[in-house]
């Protein structure tokens, strides 16, 4: 059985659930489909936030998403905790036909992608082996379990940076190690890391191993990318953040992507290459990466299908 809406939102972040108010508002009374494992985004794995507007004193991640799905809620949005596996179009009606994971299927006039995108791995010897014991990606979820015991971090960017300081709340000792001498983190973060004394910053080098035993990791093997030499540093727990892969393999075929995978749109709109699919996020932005342009862009592919289903 199928069940024909007008709109159909994938994805659950900032973009997602902004995308749900301004369709909502709009008597669209859109379907979100938030997903079964990671619902909410990135944010939910986020302590406090401290850079979107309307909270001078921060806000936890989790409680602002909690708020924006109450939000879209209230102005008529059905939210479903699935994941889609499959997405097709069938040009002649403009019908768009989205599978889920549990066998369901829902037809729409309107699409809009807001999948945000998935954490980058290592590929390294042991990363896999010893995932959830010791290696996590999440230190908001996993930090508690490495009090008193030394920790890593892999990276270089914001998340890097941000997950160290709380890390450091945490561990015994906190080592950020990243392949350059240079970081694409804010210098607000950077200066916060340096000035904290249980972070040690290590550059322009590479986890290349994680060791460990049946109690789980207990070092990596790094080595130095200019001089070659290697080293062991003990660690417990083992953080990466070394970036992110777009959630678009469902949509692969359907509408135009780059290299990278981050669905491509037409010019400032959130128009994808497929008339009536739309979309917003991190799935499309591969620079900024940030709740409030997630968010805008939310506004802008509401805006944008809202004005298709007025034709």
């Amino acid at each position: 059985m199928s069940d024909l809406r007008d709109a159909i939102i994938v994805g659950s972040g900032p973009a997602g659930y902004t995308a749900a108010i301004y369709l909502g508002r709009a008597g669209f009374k859109p379907l979100v489909i938030a997903g079964a494992l990671t619902p909410g985004g990135q944010l939910v794995n986020t302590t406090e936030v401290e850079n979107f507007p309307g909270f001078p004193d921060g806000v936890m991640g989790p409680e602002l998403m909690d708020n924006m799905q109450r939000q879209a809620e209230k102005f008529g949005a059905e939210i479903i905790w699935d994941d889609v596996v499959s997405v097709s179009n069938d040009d002649a009606t403009g019908v768009k036909t989205v599978r889920v994971d549990l066998g369901d299927v829902f037809e729409t006039r309107a699409l809009i992608i807001a999948t945000g995108s998935e954490y980058r791995k290592l590929g390294i010897p042991g990363e896999a082996e010893y995932s959830g014991k010791g290696v996590s990606y999440c230190a908001t979820c996993d930090g508690f379990f490495f009090r008193d015991k030394p920790i890593i971090v892999v990276g270089g960017g914001d998340s890097a940076f941000t997950e160290a300081d709380f890390l450091s709340r945490f561990g015994s000792s906190v080592t950020l190690i990243h392949r350059r001498s240079e970081f694409r983190a804010s210098q607000i973060l950077v200066e916060r890391a340096q000035q904290n004394p249980k972070i040690t910053i290590i550059t322009d080098s590479v986890v290349e191993e994680i060791l460990g035993d049946d109690n789980g990791a207990q070092s990596v093997n790094i080595r130095n990318v200019i001089t070659g030499e290697i080293g062991t540093i003990a660690a417990n727990g083992i953080f990466v953040a070394i970036g992110h892969s777009p959630a678009t393999t469902f949509i692969d075929g359907i509408v135009q992507r780059d290299a990278a995978g981050y669905i491509q749109v037409d010019g400032a709109s959130t128009r994808t290459s497929t008339a009536g699919i739309f979309a917003a996020g991190d799935c499309v932005d591969s620079i900024y990466r940030q709740a409030i342009s997630a968010a805008g862009m939310g506004c802008r592919a509401a805006l944008d299908a809202q004005a298709y289903l007025e034709q």
